[in-house]
């Protein structure tokens, strides 16, 4: 499988398994989180598209100081059709509509609609490739939850148009259904090349992917009100301001509305950044803290290189999961927080299908979504603002992978990567909103000194571990201590969770934390000792017909946190898992401490 960084010296330990402060205007120390795993899969289509309409027919820019935020503020690689992957993988290319067959739904039946897009372009290769219109005026995203009245009625009356279409002309590529459908096209499996199944999440694909998506979607409605400055706004959940939903959105009646939305998150509720699908209880105050810690941990501690932030290469057909930090969290709890489990009875008696955001074929009919992945798309600028090593990455095989719109005129285009790395030359931009997170580093320890790890069991009696039906403590040993600032510059100390697995089709969640046992409070993240977090949305994996196991390997950066809670010396160091979610269904097979290069 692709890998970020390469192993340089290694502690294994075998199992019988079967199967500071870190200044933002200096470089920080490579801390970082990885995710890897792997879904050996093969792909059978079901049917080929047709065109039979077989469709689901002046703000602030400084920082705030941390107390006034929490009380304050807070009411590809690839290869081309028809040729075998090689093993040096080439860019990848835009995928050939005449090999889209119906999409999979995460636990196994098919979509009850087509994703693929109509109509069908008569000669895919005579498709052009896109050049960005002149422009007079950038078109400015703003904060969701800061517009105004006028503005919430243009955007309901564009989505309302969009929704006509789907009445009148069901195969437009511009309805509302139709829109929706591109992400269920390229996220669930109805693309085919070269035999291999293609998806855009969980790899280096997944912002530009989405970047692109977004960018059209905008075109769309302002074409549709006549208003080429209309831009679509932004959830602002980095900010306390803007971590509940939008209440724009929350309006029942309106075109932005959702009634398949989870009906928990209404009326205020604040957002969970780490949502697992439960309720954390907590206080507001506390919640909206975590949220913060967790923005710092994924922006600046575990994304100090591009492809920590932008995720590993991909290598189309061989399912690597290696999603980005961002991707991971925030993006994945919020989908989850704001999604429903497939068949509740909602408000309107419909009970066929309805996760909407909480799986990804279904994610774009709820208008939220496209609010969403303007602050994921957001975080891609902020990330880069904050300097250091933080840049976009350079690779050809990234810059050249391509993929497959429809402009707002219904003309069919391909786009590359390379083009969509500046916003102001795509014509859009964000308006600022501060960024509290980045002075959210966590300061507070849960305990003065040393967990006493000889009370603890050892990492080999542990591992491999069944299921983690319940809160876990255990030592492990560390290939290096007292190592100096060289040596940390070169090599990042990694804890490393080898062979995860678990059922993909329902959500996972599990926390980690250092030099603390069994009697942590999960519920308060804001603790130096929080080391990060694994979770995972419903995604399509097959391997066979009933096979829905995931295989990761999970990897935290612990130097950092070792120095801020005083074990820069210790040999011996306490890792505590505490489950959140399906954590009866979680097997690991073993864990072990790396020295890797950044």
């Amino acid at each position: 499988m692709a890998s970020v960084c390469n192993s340089s010296t290694t502690t294994t330990l075998k199992t019988p398994f079967t199967s500071s402060s870190t200044s933002l205007g200096s470089t920080p120390k490579p801390s970082q989180l990885f995710l890897h795993g792997k879904r050996n899969k093969t792909f059978k289509v079901s049917c080929k598209v047709s065109n039979s309409g077989d469709q689901n027919q002046s703000v602030e820019t400084n920082f705030v100081d941390r107390r006034n935020v929490l009380l304050g503020l807070g009411g590809l690689y690839g290869v081309a059709n028809a040729i075998p992957l090689a093993a040096s993988a080439t860019p990848i290319p835009s995928p050939d509509l005449k090999t889209c067959g119906r999409a999979t739904i995460s636990d196994g039946p098919l979509v009850p609609y087509t994703c693929c897009p109509p109509p069908m372009p008569t000669n895919f290769d005579t498709i052009p490739y896109y050049k960005f219109p002149p422009m007079t005026k950038l078109r400015i995203r703003s904060p969701a939850h800061a517009v105004d009245e006028e503005y919430i009625a243009k955007y309901n009356l564009a989505i309302s148009r969009m929704k006509d279409l789907d009445k009148t002309e069901p195969l437009n590529p511009l309805g509302f259904k139709q829109q929706a459908n591109i992400h269920c096209a390229y996220c669930n499996g109805a693309y085919i090349i070269g035999g291999k199944e293609l998806q855009v999440h969980n790899s280096w694909l997944f912002f530009p992917f989405h970047r692109w998506y977004l960018y059209f979607y905008e075109r769309i409605l302002g074409k549709l009100i006549d208003d080429p400055t209309f831009a679509l706004p932004y959830w602002n959940w980095d900010h306390p301001k803007g971590m509940r939903l939008p209440p724009m959105f929350d309006r029942e009646g309106t075109s932005i509305y959702d009634e398949r939305r989870n009906q928990q998150v209404r009326n205020g509720t604040v957002l969970d950044l780490g949502s697992f699908g439960e309720k954390v209880e907590t206080t507001q105050l506390q919640l909206m803290s975590n949220n913060l810690t967790l923005m710092y941990r994924q922006m600046v501690t575990n994304a100090p290189c591009p492809l920590l932030f932008f995720g590993a290469p991909y290598v189309l057909g061989n399912n690597v999961e290696a999603p980005g930090t961002i991707e991971t969290i925030p993006h994945i709890p919020v989908h989850i927080w704001a999604g429903t489990v497939r068949g509740s009875t909602f408000p309107n008696g419909d009970t066929s299908y309805g996760e909407d955001m909480g799986n990804f074929y279904s994610a774009g009919l709820d208008p939220v979504f496209y609010c969403h992945h303007g602050n994921v798309d957001r975080m891609w600028n902020e990330w880069k603002a904050i300097g250091g090593k933080r840049r976009d990455l350079s690779e050809k095989d990234w810059l050249n992978s391509e993929f497959f719109f429809y402009d707002e005129n219904k003309k069919p285009y391909r786009v590359k990567v390379r083009d969509c790395l500046d916003t102001k030359k795509m014509g859009y931009d964000y308006a600022p909103m501060p960024t509290p997170w980045r002075n959210f580093k966590p300061k507070t320890k849960v305990s003065a000194g040393k967990v006493n790890t000889s009370s603890l069991p050892p990492v080999k009696e542990v591992f491999p571990l069944a299921k983690m039906d319940k809160v876990i403590s255990f030592s492990i040993n560390r290939l290096a201590s007292s190592r100096t600032q060289q040596e940390k510059n070169e090599q990042e100390e990694m804890l490393t969770f080898d062979n995860i697995k678990y059922d993909n089709r329902g959500y996972i969640r599990f926390d980690v934390f250092l030099n603390v046992d069994n009697n942590v409070n999960a519920n308060e993240l804001d603790k130096a000792e929080f080391a990060g977090s694994y979770t995972s949305l419903p995604h399509v994996h097959r391997v066979g017909e009933n096979d829905h196991v995931a295989t990761v390997t999970f990897q935290l950066a612990i130097t950092e946190l070792l120095e801020d809670i005083g074990l820069e010396d210790e040999e011996t160091i306490a890792v505590t898992l505490v489950p959140k979610k399906g954590g009866e269904g979680i097997s690991i097979e073993n864990v072990e401490i790396k020295l890797v290069d950044c």
